[in-house]
C-alpha cells in the first residue's frame, strides 16, 4: 500500500510540473514567437488599430463587403455559435431573415447562389472570412454603391482571396477586413 501511495505522489508531481509549468510556457513562447507576439495579429490604418485579422467584424454598409453572420455580435469575449440545429423555428427564420436580406440588396442575386457561410455563423460566431464566392456574390452591390467599375472590384476580390494551403488543404477564402481596407484604398 505504501508503495502505491508514494507512486501516486510521484506521478502527481511530475504531472503538475509538467502541466502547470512547462506546458504554460511553452503555449507563451509559442505565442511570442508568432505574428504580433501573442497579442493577435493587429491590422492598422494610417498608424491606428482597426481590427484583428483572426477577429471578423460587423459590416453592414451597402458600399462594403458584408462578412459572416455573428451569433454572439462580434463579441470576442462571449466566442460561441448558437447551438441552435437546423430543426429550430427560431434558428431557421433567422437563416431566412439572413437570405432576405442579401436578396434584397443584392438585387440579381438568386437564392440558389447564396453560399452557406453567408447566412449561417460559424462555431466561435468571430470567424473574419468568408468564402471565395460569398465575396463574389457582393462584388455587383458594393461595386455600384461605391460607384466602381466592378471588374476592378473583382480584380481586388481577387488579390486578397486566400487559396487552400499548399493548393489542398482547405476552400479558398476572403478575410473581409482586409478587402473593405484595400477596397477603402482604392
Amino acid at each position: 500500500m505504501k508503495n502505491y501511495i508514494i507512486q501516486s505522489i510521484r506521478l502527481t508531481l511530475v504531472l503538475i510540473v509538467l502541466l502547470c509549468i512547462l506546458y504554460p510556457l511553452g503555449i507563451a513562447l509559442a505565442g511570442k514567437l508568432s505574428k504580433g507576439n501573442g497579442g493577435g495579429e493587429k491590422i492598422t490604418k494610417n498608424g491606428k488599430v482597426v481590427g484583428y485579422a483572426l477577429l471578423g467584424q460587423s459590416f453592414t454598409k451597402p458600399e462594403y463587403f458584408w462578412g459572416r453572420p455573428s451569433a454572439v455580435a462580434y463579441n470576442a469575449a462571449g466566442s460561441a455559435g448558437s447551438n441552435k440545429g437546423p430543426s429550430n423555428p427560431d434558428y431557421l427564420k433567422e437563416v431566412s431573415n439572413r437570405i432576405d436580406t442579401l436578396l434584397k440588396y443584392n438585387p440579381g442575386l438568386k437564392k440558389s447562389e447564396i453560399p452557406a457561410d453567408m447566412v449561417t455563423a460559424s462555431g466561435s460566431g468571430l470567424d473574419p472570412n468568408i468564402s471565395e464566392q460569398g465575396a463574389t456574390i457582393q462584388i455587383e452591390r458594393v461595386a455600384k454603391a461605391r460607384k466602381l467599375d466592378e471588374k476592378k472590384v473583382k480584380e481586388l476580390v481577387a488579390m486578397n482571396t486566400l487559396k487552400p494551403f499548399l493548393g489542398l488543404f482547405g476552400p479558398s477564402s476572403v478575410n473581409v477586413l482586409k478587402l473593405n481596407l484595400a477596397l477603402d484604398n482604392l
